[in-house]
């Protein structure tokens, strides 16, 4: 079982510790801040795309939290020639769930991991509870960036009722207003991550889609797995109950 280990992937830095390796995690990125109280005691070894590789060879870790989305090849494949990297790779819900077993099953936690992930599933909906909406989801602006059919957050939408108007595209495209108001979504949501979008980019987008819903969202509820799966799927679903078109 592996004693010192360092997550580059803020969502799974958090199932480290929820898996109950409190001692064991040494080193995480800037962007780990989950969860906030115990995440605070650990080392910082850069960012998800920088990571300082000298800080994290002197830590000496014997396993590496990493994400094939998340974290550049490179830096992965240096970081593999002093410890072992478990890449995950992560496009689905189902992907995830698969994550955290992985995860729990490497750290000697498979009991703690199979609850967790018993929880999450108890909570996702049952196909077809929900009315299905076509939405544009966004999450970087100049340039409007949304997600295409082959990332985690629209598997998310898909899970809750939302149909992506860019589910077409691959990754995360690059959409012109015009694009987006020939699309006509009846509802757009704006993330709060990675672009702070702001109530003033609601007013922006009602000159040019007057009829759309536009609402701000919590990122974390569509691109956060591992153990914020759980929190976020239970306050997707109490929004989703209440949203109407």
């Amino acid at each position: 079982m592996p004693k010192r280990i360092i997550s580059l992937v803020p969502s799974l830095t958090e199932l480290l510790f929820d898996l109950g390796l409190m001692d064991g995690v040494i080193g995480r990125t800037r962007f780990c801040i989950h969860p906030a109280e115990k995440v605070q005691n650990v080392d910082i070894i850069g960012g998800t795309k920088n990571p300082r590789i000298d800080k994290i060879r002197d830590l000496k870790p014997d396993l590496v939290i990493a994400n094939k989305e998340e974290n550049r090849k490179e830096d992965v494949e240096a970081i593999q020639e002093f410890s072992e990297v478990i890449v995950t790779d992560i496009s689905t819900i189902e992907d995830a769930l698969f994550a955290m077993h992985h995860i729990a099953n490497r750290v000697n936690a498979d009991e703690k991991g199979t609850k967790l992930i018993e929880q999450i599933l108890s909570i996702l909906p049952e196909p077809n509870r929900f009315s299905e909406i076509n939405a544009a989801y966004f999450m970087w602006k100049d340039p409007w960036m949304s997600v295409g059919g082959d990332t985690y957050i629209h598997d998310v939408m898909q899970t809750f009722g939302l149909r992506n108007v860019f589910q077409d595209s691959e990754r995360y495209p690059t959409i012109t207003l015009d694009q987006l108001k020939s699309a006509n979504p009846e509802l757009i949501l704006l993330s709060s991550e990675p672009y702070p979008f702001k109530e003033k980019h609601i007013a922006e987008l009602k000159e040019i889609l007057p009829n759309s819903n536009i609402q701000l969202v919590d990122g974390e509820w569509f691109s956060w797995y591992g153990s914020r799966m759980l929190p976020s799927f239970k306050e997707l679903s109490k929004w989703r109950n209440q949203l109407s078109i």
